[in-house]
C-alpha cells in the first residue's frame, strides 16, 4: 500500500468525489486509488466497521461501495481473510470456431501463459469417462488437472482426461497436452463444446482468485481424432470476467 488508508478514507477526499450518494463517493474514492495504484494488487483493505469509522459513513454504505466494486473485478472477498485489491482483468475473446491449446491462445495474442499443476495421475475410469471416451473396462485413463495462467492472472480451471491408449504417462505432459498428443500423432482434429453459466464455489474462487458465487463458465469439451474416436474429454472453468466466448455464425438462405 502505497498511501495510508486513513488518508484515501478521510471524510473531505470523500466528499470531493464528484456528486451523488455517499456509496457512490466511496466507490469512486476506492476505485481511483485502486486505479492509481495507491491501494496495490493484494492489498488488503481495513474490516468494513474500521472503514466506515474513517470515513465517517454507515457500514450499509460501505457494504454497497464493496459490493460495486467486487462486481467490477477490483477487489475480491475471500472467505476467512478479509477483501483484497485485485489486478483488473483484460478480457480474452475466445472464438469457438477453432481448436486450439490455452498455451496456443495466449502466445497468439502476444501473452505469457503458464500452468500450476493440480493433480496428474492414472486412474480407473469413471462411468462418463468409459461412456465418453469409449474405454475397455481393463483401460486405464490418464488425468490432469491444472491452474492456466496469462500475465500472472489465473484463469481457468482445466481437468483433462485421455484415454491410456493414447496417453499412458501423463507425466511426460510438461506444458502443452496438445503438443503431446501431436508428438505421439493422436492429436485431435474437432471438438464439440458444452458452455453452460455457473457460480464459484470456495474452492475455485480461492484457485482463480474471486469471490465465492462470482459468475463463471463452465465447459466440457469432447475432441475427437479424424477417426471420429474420441480422445480427449476436458471439465473446465473460466472466470466470467475475463473471457469471452464468440461463435461466428452465418445466415442460411431459403
Amino acid at each position: 500500500m502505497t498511501e495510508d488508508i486513513a488518508s484515501i478514507l478521510s471524510p473531505d477526499r470523500l466528499q470531493a468525489g464528484g456528486t451523488g450518494p455517499l456509496y457512490v463517493k466511496l466507490r469512486r474514492t476506492l476505485e481511483e486509488a485502486i486505479r492509481t495504484g495507491s491501494l496495490g494488487h493484494g492489498d488488503a483493505l481495513p474490516p468494513e466497521r474500521d472503514i466506515a469509522e474513517l470515513a465517517t459513513v454507515s457500514r450499509v454504505t460501505v457494504r454497497k461501495a464493496i459490493d460495486e466494486l467486487v462486481a467490477d473485478g477490483l477487489l475480491v472477498r475471500r472467505h476467512g481473510s478479509g477483501t483484497f485489491v485485485t489486478k483488473p482483468v483484460s478480457k480474452v475473446e475466445q472464438r469457438l470456431s477453432q481448436l486450439t491449446s490455452f498455451t496456443e491462445d495466449m502466445a497468439r495474442r502476444g501473452m505469457t501463459s503458464r500452468s500450476e499443476w493440480l493433480h496428474k495421475g492414472i486412474h480407473t475410469p469413471s462411468p462418463d469417462e468409459m461412456m465418453i471416451l469409449g474405454l475397455a473396462t481393463d483401460i486405464k485413463v490418464s488425468r490432469l488437472s491444472r491452474l492456466r495462467i496469462a500475465d500472472d492472472q489465473p484463469l481457468a480451471i482445466e481437468n483433462a482426461s485421455v484415454s491410456g491408449e493414447f496417453l499412458p504417462d501423463p507425466f511426460v505432459v510438461t506444458t502443452s497436452l496438445y503438443a503431446e498428443l501431436e508428438r505421439r500423432e493422436v492429436r485431435p482434429v474437432r471438438a464439440v463444446q458444452r458452455i453452460s453459466a455457473t457460480n464459484m464455489k470456495e474452492e475455485d474462487a480461492r484457485l482463480l482468485g474471486v469471490s465465492v458465487g462470482a459468475a463463471g463458465l463452465s465447459i466440457e469439451r469432447i475432441s475427437y481424432l479424424g477417426s471420429g474416436r474420441a480422445v480427449e474429454f476436458t471439465r473446465s472453468l473460466y472466470r466470467g470476467d475475463a473471457y469471452d466466448f464468440v461463435a461466428e455464425l452465418t445466415i442460411g438462405t431459403s
